[in-house]
Protein backbone atom coordinates (compact mmCIF):
# COMPACT_ATOMS: atom_id res chain seq x y z
CA UNK A 1 0.00 0.00 0.00
CA UNK A 2 1.35 3.70 -0.30
CA UNK A 3 2.76 5.45 2.55
CA UNK A 4 0.54 5.33 5.77
CA UNK A 5 0.04 8.88 7.37
CA UNK A 6 -0.08 7.92 11.65
CA UNK A 7 -2.50 10.37 12.88
CA UNK A 8 -2.27 9.14 16.67
CA UNK A 9 0.53 8.00 18.88
CA UNK A 10 0.92 4.55 19.62
CA UNK A 11 0.49 3.55 23.26
CA UNK A 12 -0.10 0.14 22.65
CA UNK A 13 1.16 -3.04 20.05
CA UNK A 14 -0.47 -6.24 19.41
CA UNK A 15 1.36 -8.62 18.01
CA UNK A 16 0.18 -12.02 16.46
CA UNK A 17 2.80 -15.00 17.15
CA UNK A 18 3.27 -17.57 14.69
CA UNK A 19 3.80 -16.14 11.53
CA UNK A 20 4.04 -12.83 13.06
CA UNK A 21 6.89 -12.71 16.02
CA UNK A 22 8.14 -16.30 15.64
CA UNK A 23 10.58 -17.20 12.89
CA UNK A 24 10.04 -20.38 11.44
CA UNK A 25 11.32 -22.06 14.21
CA UNK A 26 8.95 -20.90 16.62
CA UNK A 27 11.85 -18.46 18.21
CA UNK A 28 11.60 -15.00 18.70
CA UNK A 29 15.02 -13.24 16.99
CA UNK A 30 17.24 -10.90 19.37
CA UNK A 31 16.42 -8.24 16.77
CA UNK A 32 12.76 -8.68 17.60
CA UNK A 33 13.49 -8.95 21.15
CA UNK A 34 15.30 -5.64 21.22
CA UNK A 35 12.95 -3.62 19.41
CA UNK A 36 10.02 -5.19 21.71
CA UNK A 37 12.29 -3.52 25.00
CA UNK A 38 12.85 -0.35 23.84
CA UNK A 39 8.99 -0.37 22.75
CA UNK A 40 8.34 -0.96 26.13
CA UNK A 41 11.39 1.28 27.63
CA UNK A 42 9.33 3.91 25.42
CA UNK A 43 5.73 3.65 27.72
CA UNK A 44 4.47 1.43 24.67
CA UNK A 45 2.53 -2.27 26.14
CA UNK A 46 3.32 -4.69 24.07
CA UNK A 47 0.32 -7.25 23.97
CA UNK A 48 0.63 -10.64 22.80
CA UNK A 49 -2.25 -11.45 20.61
CA UNK A 50 -2.63 -14.95 19.48
CA UNK A 51 -4.43 -18.17 18.69
CA UNK A 52 -2.34 -19.82 20.64
CA UNK A 53 -3.54 -21.01 24.48
CA UNK A 54 -2.20 -19.70 27.59
CA UNK A 55 -0.08 -22.64 28.20
CA UNK A 56 1.65 -22.34 25.11
CA UNK A 57 2.44 -18.83 24.35
CA UNK A 58 2.68 -17.45 28.56
CA UNK A 59 6.55 -18.97 28.63
CA UNK A 60 7.15 -16.49 25.50
CA UNK A 61 5.67 -13.65 27.39
CA UNK A 62 7.69 -14.38 30.56
CA UNK A 63 10.79 -14.58 28.81
CA UNK A 64 10.47 -11.12 26.68
CA UNK A 65 9.80 -9.78 30.24
CA UNK A 66 5.94 -8.74 29.36
CA UNK A 67 3.68 -7.38 31.45
CA UNK A 68 1.20 -6.86 29.88
CA UNK A 69 -2.26 -8.94 28.82
CA UNK A 70 -2.21 -11.68 27.22
CA UNK A 71 -5.04 -12.39 24.04
CA UNK A 72 -5.77 -16.52 23.31
CA UNK A 73 -7.09 -18.67 21.42
CA UNK A 74 -7.85 -15.65 19.00
CA UNK A 75 -9.64 -14.18 21.69
CA UNK A 76 -11.45 -16.38 23.27
CA UNK A 77 -9.77 -16.10 26.40
CA UNK A 78 -8.08 -12.88 27.98
CA UNK A 79 -5.30 -12.85 30.79
CA UNK A 80 -4.29 -9.63 33.11
CA UNK A 81 -1.14 -8.54 34.08
CA UNK A 82 -0.61 -10.98 36.57
CA UNK A 83 -2.20 -14.08 34.59
CA UNK A 84 -5.82 -14.30 36.50
CA UNK A 85 -8.34 -14.89 33.53
CA UNK A 86 -10.51 -12.19 32.99
CA UNK A 87 -13.03 -13.02 30.26
CA UNK A 88 -13.78 -16.43 28.07
CA UNK A 89 -15.66 -17.14 25.54
CA UNK A 90 -16.92 -20.83 24.79
CA UNK A 91 -18.13 -22.48 21.58
CA UNK A 92 -21.17 -24.83 21.84
CA UNK A 93 -20.46 -28.05 22.45
CA UNK A 94 -23.00 -29.55 20.02
CA UNK A 95 -21.15 -27.30 17.28
CA UNK A 96 -17.75 -29.10 18.51
CA UNK A 97 -19.37 -32.25 17.79
CA UNK A 98 -21.24 -31.04 14.72
CA UNK A 99 -17.60 -30.17 13.18
CA UNK A 100 -16.03 -33.23 14.59
CA UNK A 101 -18.50 -34.97 12.48
CA UNK A 102 -17.63 -32.52 9.57
CA UNK A 103 -13.92 -33.38 10.02
CA UNK A 104 -14.36 -36.86 10.18
CA UNK A 105 -16.77 -37.09 6.66
CA UNK A 106 -13.93 -34.92 5.06
CA UNK A 107 -11.17 -36.47 6.00
CA UNK A 108 -9.26 -33.75 7.42
CA UNK A 109 -6.91 -33.35 10.59
CA UNK A 110 -8.46 -31.59 13.19
CA UNK A 111 -7.44 -29.93 16.53
CA UNK A 112 -10.18 -28.96 19.41
CA UNK A 113 -9.55 -26.90 22.16
CA UNK A 114 -11.29 -27.20 25.48
CA UNK A 115 -10.53 -24.69 28.74
CA UNK A 116 -8.25 -27.64 29.54
CA UNK A 117 -6.13 -29.02 26.83
CA UNK A 118 -5.60 -29.36 23.32
CA UNK A 119 -6.63 -32.43 21.39
CA UNK A 120 -5.81 -32.98 17.91
CA UNK A 121 -6.34 -37.55 17.68
CA UNK A 122 -7.60 -38.50 21.16
CA UNK A 123 -10.43 -36.08 21.76
CA UNK A 124 -12.58 -37.35 24.73
CA UNK A 125 -15.79 -39.82 23.64
CA UNK A 126 -18.16 -37.40 26.08
CA UNK A 127 -17.56 -33.99 24.16
CA UNK A 128 -20.46 -32.64 26.61
CA UNK A 129 -18.05 -33.02 29.98
CA UNK A 130 -15.81 -30.32 28.52
CA UNK A 131 -16.17 -26.87 27.67
CA UNK A 132 -14.59 -26.05 24.34
CA UNK A 133 -12.47 -22.56 23.31
CA UNK A 134 -11.72 -23.30 19.25
CA UNK A 135 -12.57 -26.01 16.77
CA UNK A 136 -9.83 -26.62 13.93
CA UNK A 137 -9.89 -27.67 10.97
CA UNK A 138 -6.71 -28.67 8.28
CA UNK A 139 -6.53 -29.56 5.21
CA UNK A 140 -4.45 -29.39 1.77
CA UNK A 141 -7.56 -30.66 -0.11
CA UNK A 142 -8.94 -26.91 -1.45
CA UNK A 143 -12.25 -28.66 -2.65
CA UNK A 144 -12.72 -30.13 0.70
CA UNK A 145 -11.74 -26.47 2.88
CA UNK A 146 -13.75 -24.44 0.65
CA UNK A 147 -17.03 -26.75 1.35
CA UNK A 148 -16.23 -26.57 4.89
CA UNK A 149 -16.03 -22.88 5.00
CA UNK A 150 -19.19 -22.78 3.09
CA UNK A 151 -21.22 -25.27 5.64
CA UNK A 152 -19.38 -22.71 8.57
CA UNK A 153 -21.07 -19.90 7.22
CA UNK A 154 -24.05 -21.45 6.67
CA UNK A 155 -24.52 -22.49 10.19
CA UNK A 156 -24.01 -18.75 11.12
CA UNK A 157 -23.11 -18.18 14.62
CA UNK A 158 -19.33 -18.85 14.21
CA UNK A 159 -16.67 -16.83 13.68
CA UNK A 160 -14.33 -18.65 10.72
CA UNK A 161 -10.72 -17.61 10.13
CA UNK A 162 -7.63 -19.03 9.31
CA UNK A 163 -4.00 -19.15 10.80
CA UNK A 164 -2.78 -20.54 7.59
CA UNK A 165 -3.66 -21.21 3.80
CA UNK A 166 -4.25 -25.05 4.86
CA UNK A 167 -6.29 -24.73 7.91
CA UNK A 168 -9.76 -23.26 8.91
CA UNK A 169 -10.00 -21.84 12.78
CA UNK A 170 -13.75 -21.79 14.38
CA UNK A 171 -14.29 -19.48 17.10
CA UNK A 172 -17.49 -18.13 19.26
CA UNK A 173 -19.71 -15.81 16.88
CA UNK A 174 -18.40 -12.49 17.40
CA UNK A 175 -15.18 -13.16 19.06
CA UNK A 176 -11.99 -12.48 17.25
CA UNK A 177 -8.72 -10.55 18.81
CA UNK A 178 -9.80 -7.19 17.77
CA UNK A 179 -13.00 -7.68 20.55
CA UNK A 180 -10.47 -8.80 22.67
CA UNK A 181 -7.57 -6.04 22.23
CA UNK A 182 -10.56 -3.43 22.60
CA UNK A 183 -11.36 -5.25 25.87
CA UNK A 184 -7.77 -4.68 26.62
CA UNK A 185 -7.54 -1.20 25.86
CA UNK A 186 -10.87 0.12 27.65
CA UNK A 187 -9.47 -1.62 30.59
CA UNK A 188 -6.12 0.26 30.20
CA UNK A 189 -7.76 3.62 28.90
CA UNK A 190 -6.01 3.43 25.38
CA UNK A 191 -8.19 3.63 22.54
CA UNK A 192 -8.19 1.51 19.03
CA UNK A 193 -6.77 4.39 17.30
CA UNK A 194 -3.74 3.96 19.69
CA UNK A 195 -3.26 0.61 18.67
CA UNK A 196 -0.41 -0.93 16.38
CA UNK A 197 -1.82 -4.63 15.37
CA UNK A 198 0.43 -6.95 13.41
CA UNK A 199 -0.45 -10.06 11.90
CA UNK A 200 0.04 -12.68 8.60
CA UNK A 201 -3.33 -14.13 8.68
CA UNK A 202 -7.16 -14.15 8.19
CA UNK A 203 -7.51 -14.32 12.63
CA UNK A 204 -5.07 -11.21 12.22
CA UNK A 205 -7.77 -9.05 10.06
CA UNK A 206 -10.15 -7.61 12.68
CA UNK A 207 -7.29 -6.42 14.45
CA UNK A 208 -5.66 -5.14 11.84
CA UNK A 209 -8.38 -3.36 10.24
CA UNK A 210 -9.80 -1.63 13.83
CA UNK A 211 -6.01 -0.83 15.08
CA UNK A 212 -5.31 2.50 14.25
CA UNK A 213 -2.31 1.22 12.58
CA UNK A 214 -2.48 -2.52 10.66
CA UNK A 215 0.92 -3.68 9.59
CA UNK A 216 0.72 -6.76 7.29
CA UNK A 217 3.64 -9.65 7.48
CA UNK A 218 6.18 -9.56 4.16
CA UNK A 219 4.95 -13.47 4.98
CA UNK A 220 1.17 -12.58 5.00
CA UNK A 221 -1.53 -14.03 3.49
CA UNK A 222 -2.41 -11.47 0.50
CA UNK A 223 -5.84 -10.63 1.76
CA UNK A 224 -4.16 -9.47 4.69
CA UNK A 225 -1.81 -7.07 3.25
CA UNK A 226 -4.37 -5.62 1.31
CA UNK A 227 -6.74 -5.11 4.35
CA UNK A 228 -3.07 -3.52 6.26
CA UNK A 229 -1.90 0.21 6.21
CA UNK A 230 1.78 -1.08 5.72
CA UNK A 231 3.74 -4.44 5.03
CA UNK A 232 7.09 -4.94 6.97
CA UNK A 233 9.44 -7.82 6.70
CA UNK A 234 8.74 -11.43 6.47
CA UNK A 235 8.87 -13.11 10.11
CA UNK A 236 12.03 -14.38 8.87
CA UNK A 237 13.36 -10.87 8.71
CA UNK A 238 12.24 -9.68 12.19
CA UNK A 239 9.47 -7.75 10.14
CA UNK A 240 8.26 -7.18 13.50
CA UNK A 241 11.02 -5.19 14.68
CA UNK A 242 11.39 -3.22 11.56
CA UNK A 243 7.65 -2.08 11.91
CA UNK A 244 8.30 -1.29 15.42
CA UNK A 245 11.83 0.30 14.55
CA UNK A 246 9.68 2.43 11.72
CA UNK A 247 6.02 3.21 13.52
CA UNK A 248 7.31 3.59 17.23
CA UNK A 249 11.19 4.31 17.88
CA UNK A 250 11.22 6.36 14.33
CA UNK A 251 14.94 4.84 13.64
Amino acid sequence: MSEYILKNEIKLIALDMDGTLLDPDNKVTEENRQAIRAAEEKGVRVVLSTGRTYATCSDYAKSLELSSYLVTVNGSEIYDERGKLIERNIVQTDFVKWMLDLSNQYGTDYWAVSCDQVYRKDIPGDLFASEWLKFGFNTNDDKAREEIIQLLKENGQLEISNSSPTNIEVNALGINKAKAIEVVCNRLGINMSEVMAVGDSLNDIMMIKEAGLGIAMGNAQDIVKETADWTTSTNEESGVAKAIEKWILKL
